[in-house]
């Protein structure tokens, strides 16, 4: 009698953690990111290097700056006669900005990341929209620049460039009121999610100017050392520092593992962010409440991540991969 022998059986391949992760998505809570681009995407301010060259000029920039931190005129108003101020056609401001921009060191990989696990990256600004996509296609490529949405002020430009003027999403003093725009993402991401839930809002910014929007996130990422961070020290708002987006991407892959972890096998989840209400359906008996997942309290936001508020003070040698830390606590 002769005997078969049986090939081996394969041997699976090994996954890096983001590869595990894009398989899981129907596991996991949807994540949808926003972020400022002015010195957060990149370091520099694309309207201060116009204005700079092509308008205003430094000095005269830096008293209108401060008027819109004294509250003596409106960030609008002020916006209007710096856009106001440049003579420079499109394509010749447009070198200027590209000789000056340097963009995040570690953004090109995080927005790869962002693209293979299906999260929406969405940059939300206060600028204008045409400069912004073509510091875009030009940085990144037009095909990734394509992946990303811009939530920003269309603008009139015409062709001399004698003439800069905004036109403003909102009938605001902000011109831009980008908790606004949040929030409108946030019911139209909530309509498209057919189990109910609603989605995690993630914000990364680094100015006083992304309050509005920060206030709107589920999850809050500061630059660090800049004012942004310093507003959340000073007024006890919860927030991740970040020097990279390498931290910020470290931060969502934790998030999402855990996600993957909790689901126990079958894609149902469980109760993990009692303010956004990620994890349950609303038609739950155990859902949270909507009017309770629109106003979270501090303690809401201590329940949301626990962890986060005693693992520092219990055991100060184990990193925090949580997304909400403590006052003034560092990751």
């Amino acid at each position: 009698m002769t005997r078969m022998s049986l090939p081996p059986p394969p041997v699976p391949e090994m996954n890096s953690l983001g590869d595990v992760l894009a398989t899981k998505t129907e596991e996991r809570r949807k994540i949808i990111c926003f972020s400022d681009f002015d010195g957060t995407i990149f370091m520099q301010d694309t309207g201060h290097i116009l204005f700079d060259s092509h308008g205003c000029g430094s000095h005269r920039r830096e008293i209108l700056d401060g008027q819109i931190r004294s509250g003596e005129r409106s960030f609008r108003e002020v916006s209007e006669e710096m856009w106001g101020s440049l003579n420079v056609p499109f394509e010749d401001g447009f070198e200027v900005m590209e000789k000056a921009l340097d963009i995040d060191v570690d953004f090109h990989v995080f927005h790869d990341f962002c693209v293979k696990n299906k999260i929406p990256f969405n940059v939300i600004s206060a600028g204008l929209k045409p400069v912004l996509r073509r510091v875009l296609d030009t940085f990144l490529g037009e095909e990734a620049s394509s992946r990303i949405n811009i939530v920003a002020n269309d603008a009139e430009i015409n062709h001399n460039g004698s003439e800069w003027r905004p036109i403003w999403r909102h009938d605001t003093e902000l011109g831009h009121d980008k908790a606004i725009s949040i929030q409108e993402a946030r019911k139209e991401a909530e309509l498209e999610c057919e189990d109910g839930t609603i989605p995690l809002i993630v914000f990364i910014g680094d100015g006083v100017s992304d309050l509005p929007a920060a206030r709107e996130a589920d999850v809050l990422f500061a630059r660090r050392g800049l004012h942004l961070e310093e507003f959340c020290v000073e007024h006890g708002i919860p927030y991740v520092p970040f020097d990279t987006f390498a931290d910020i991407q470290r931060k969502l892959e934790n998030i999402m593992d855990e996600d993957v972890k909790k689901t126990g096998g079958k894609g149902k989840p469980v109760l993990f962010n009692p303010r956004a209400n990620l994890w349950r359906r609303v038609s739950s008996q155990a859902a949270v409440p909507r009017y309770l997942a629109m106003s979270p309290t501090r303690e809401e936001k201590i329940f949301l991540w626990p962890e986060a508020f005693s693992a520092l003070k219990s055991s100060p040698a184990v990193e925090t991969s949580e997304l909400i830390v403590p006052l003034g606590a560092q990751v």
